[in-house]
């Protein structure tokens, strides 16, 4: 019992109504309520997209968190508040694989040095590495690229 409520205090508060909403992180949420409150279908973690690509000497997936349109096909919009090294070297990878698929970032604090004491910022790799990123939320040009391709013709 006690276990339990240590657990459950560990938690956010904000993390925990996410989770009870379907979503990982309360990052998730916020934007789900901004694609939402923009007028486009909310596509979380859209199973038929998952993308295979091979982390060395072995098969992998990855299934983005949302997917919005835009002319002319779609992107992927990944959030982030604590970016590992891990998920630094998947993007990588996929990036390699797959250099035709979009995938932009959302970061809780695009600021946030990438390991204790690193001169670099989140935004220092993405500009190093060639990937789109905003703070915080969906900027309002990725939403109307998905808005202008829904407009009747």
């Amino acid at each position: 019992m006690l276990k339990q409520q240590m657990v459950r205090r560990i938690i956010s508060k904000r993390r925990r109504h996410a989770i009870a909403n379907g979503y990982r992180s309360g990052l998730e949420e916020t934007i789900s309520r901004q694609i939402a409150d923009a007028g486009l279908p909310v596509v979380y973690e859209p199973k038929d997209d998952k993308v295979s690509y091979k982390w060395p000497e072995r098969q992998s997936t990855y299934l983005p968190d949302f997917k919005l349109p835009k002319q002319g096909g779609f992107f992927f919009v990944e959030t982030k508040g604590r970016w590992t090294v891990d998920d630094r070297q998947k993007h990588l990878l996929i990036k390699e694989q797959h250099p035709d698929l979009d995938i932009r970032f959302v970061f809780s604090n695009q600021n946030a040095p990438l390991y204790k004491g690193s001169p670099n910022r989140y935004c220092d790799w993405c500009d190093k590495h060639g990937f789109v990123y905003a703070n915080k939320t969906i900027p309002p040009e990725w939403l109307q690229e998905g808005a202008n391709d829904n407009e009747p013709e």
